[in-house]
This record gives structure tokens, sequence and C-alpha cells, in this order.
């Protein structure tokens, strides 16, 4: 059964398929400048074709256990994109990517679909930890694991090529036990 999460503000989290391709390529599209500045993969998204592919290949890995990608989902409209980079069973580990159109950010929509992932993580698939690179200089998406709580780990040096040059990543991770505890209030040693 494919998961939807309904948020609160008339957000929901919806398993992306093919037949998204269209809308998604057109989000995207029209927020290429934005979407540029930070992620490496959006001049390889030249046309429909090339979206339809990639959300093949994450349905496929939804189907078999692994990572995915939600469609977020504002008043029914789509606004951006988040996803598992894959479940590590033996080890209990998975990562988050996310993205927003530009008219959707500084509204709160990013870190309310971080908090239902990593509660989904965790009660759902069983993870024990969850983690987040961000590239330093990219503020806004630090903010996300930062106002939630995340534990910041480190620096990663020149860790992504971001068309031209390296980027460095700052890491940030939330442990299982760490975010039950505080969502029930309960402070966690």
């Amino acid at each position: 059964m494919e998961p939807v999460l309904t948020l609160s503000s008339g957000i929901s989290l919806k398993v992306l398929r093919a037949h998204d391709a269209g809308t998604l390529y057109t989000l995207i599209n029209r927020n290429r400048e934005h979407l540029r500045e930070w992620l490496p993969w959006v001049d390889a998204s030249r046309d429909p074709r090339d979206t339809r592919r990639f959300l093949e290949k994450s349905y496929a890995s939804h189907l078999r256990g692994g990572g995915f990608s939600f469609g977020i989902r504002r008043r029914g409209e789509l606004s951006g994109v988040i996803g598992f980079h894959g479940f590590d069973g033996a080890n209990r580990v998975t990562s988050l990517g996310y993205w927003l159109a530009l008219d959707a950010c500084g509204q709160g929509v990013m870190r309310a679909c971080v908090q239902a992932c990593v509660s989904y993580a965790f009660r759902d698939r069983g993870m024990n930890r969850l983690y987040v690179r961000c590239a330093t200089k990219n503020q806004r998406s630090r903010r996300v694991p930062e106002t939630l709580g995340f534990v910041h780990e480190g620096t990663q040096r020149e860790a992504e090529w971001l068309y031209d040059h390296f980027v460095d990543l700052e890491v940030y991770s939330v442990l299982a036990a760490e975010w039950e505890g505080r969502q029930s209030g309960k402070a966690v040693l």
C-alpha cells in the first residue's frame, strides 16, 4: 500500500508516479533558476521524458521497499518533492532530500514535510537514524533540520559537484529515540 501523509494546512505527501511527470517537469521548468542554485540534477532534466524516467525508477524502487519520492501538494497543487534516498535495513538508516518551488518557500511547508517523513521513517519503516545533507551556504535548507532539533554532525568538505565547482555539505541527523522523546515531550539523554 502506498503511503499518503496528510499534514495540517492543506499539505499532503503522495508517492510520485510516472503519470505525474508532466506536472513535475512544468514545476521544475518554472523554478529552474531557483533550483539550479543548489541542486546538481536540474540541467539533466531537459524534457518531460527525463522526469518520467526518474519517476519510473523512483516508483520501481518504492515497490521493492527502497527509496522513493513524495510529491508535496499544497491545496492540491504540486509544490515540490521530498524523498528517501534509500532504506538501509541492516543498519536501519535512511536519508532525505527535498526541494520546494520558490513561491512555497518561507511558509513552514518543508519543515512540516520533513517532520512527517521523519515520523514515517521511524514509525512505519523501522529506521533508527535519519540524516540530511545540505550545502553549507544553503541557509533555507539547513534551517529545516536545525529547527527540528537534528544534531549537526559536521561538514563534508567538497562533497558535491555543483555544475562547475564543489560545495561543502553539512550533515544533520536524528535518532529514533531522540525523535520519539521530542514528540512525547520527554527529555532524552
